[in-house]
């Protein structure tokens, strides 16, 4: 009886012991900077869908006239893009105990895409690389002063980052001699695999809008099937690099045919399709989640005001109340 008793009890221990090894996923939001403070209200409904991480967001902008200059925590801004705002979200967050991810927007004017952000002469790319250093190291500070988990260096900058990677390399060591967290930086789904400094980083980042469905309606098991190309490319270029793959940013509109272009933000004529959200999130889950290379992701998106965001006839990415909100509830509490 004794031997049984002992045999129990070390298969129990053993069971906890492997519990407890296992590496906490990123169960992340992507929580939008708004016009107004936040305070644990607004962070609640966070903690009921078993949230341990959001990325706060801050911005900095690029006019029509000075083309190659960031310009940022200016009194234009809403709150929550200044780094006053920024400094409010982190606070309440991690007083209910949620980690966060620090990670500066560039908004160009008329919402151009970031990618394509590319200057013309050396004087030019000179300014740009100026105002943005000082952009990220005024960020990278204010991480390391909240304490935060994860810092981005940056999000979707292709042209960018492919025409002046010296920068980047020189930029990325002075945001470690100042932050002493996780550090990454928020890759294009079709951009990550020529980004020259990912040795330098802690995650491989990317904002994961990959097509997986053309179905108006993609059912779960049609989304996972869609995956199955990108995972094994995903699973190849993380164990090559040595690094995790955390997806950045990622999730689905509510919309007809959110699978076979995820990217699109444009407002016109979508029809609403929550059964497509839900399913193309879940099918997120299944095929990512329980791999080790995967270091989990942030959803995009979620506003602060949860009471009156999102809702059945809202065809936006938001999960909030909506039916992809219970499935992100639901796999956040498994992992």
């Amino acid at each position: 009886m004794r031997y049984i008793t002992f045999f129990c009890c070390l298969c129990l221990w053993q069971l906890s012991s492997a519990q407890s090894n296992q590496v906490e996923k990123i169960n992340g939001i992507s929580f939008v900077s708004n016009r107004d403070p936040v305070d644990h209200t607004n962070v609640q409904p966070l903690v009921e869908i078993n949230t341990n991480y959001a990325a706060v967001m801050p911005f900095g902008f690029i006019g029509r006239e000075e083309t190659s200059k960031v310009i940022y925590n200016t009194n234009r801004q809403w709150y929550g893009e200044t780094k006053e705002g920024g400094r409010n979200y982190v606070e309440q967050l991690h007083k209910q105990g949620i980690k966060v991810m620090l990670k500066p927007h560039i908004w160009i004017h008329h919402g151009q895409y970031t990618g394509h952000l590319k200057m013309e002469t050396d004087e030019e790319w000179k300014e740009l690389e100026t105002t943005y250093r000082n952009f990220i190291l005024d960020y990278a500070r204010l991480a390391q002063e909240e304490e935060v988990a994860i810092f981005s260096v940056g999000v979707e900058l292709e042209q960018f980052v492919a025409n002046r990677p010296n920068f980047w390399k020189k930029l990325i060591t002075e945001v470690k001699a100042i932050y002493k967290g996780k550090i990454t930086y928020a890759s294009n789904w079709d951009e990550y695999s020529r980004v020259p400094f990912w040795d330098q980083l802690d995650y491989i980042g990317i904002d994961s809008y990959f097509p997986v469905s053309e179905a108006r309606t993609p059912s779960v098991e049609q989304a996972k099937a869609g995956w199955n190309f990108w995972k094994g490319k995903l699973a190849a270029f993380s164990k090559k690099n040595k690094k995790q793959i955390l997806f950045t940013e990622w999730g689905y509109r509510s919309m007809d045919y959110t699978g076979k272009e995820p990217w699109i933000t444009t407002r016109g004529d979508a029809t609403v399709n929550l059964e497509a959200q839900a399913n193309a999130t879940q099918a997120v889950f299944e095929t990512f989640w329980e791999e080790d290379w995967f270091a989990g992701g942030f959803v995009w998106k979620w506003f602060i005001h949860h009471e009156r965001s999102g809702g059945v006839e809202n065809d936006r990415f938001t999960p909030q109340n909506k039916p992809a909100e219970e499935v992100i509830k639901k796999y956040y509490g498994i992992y």
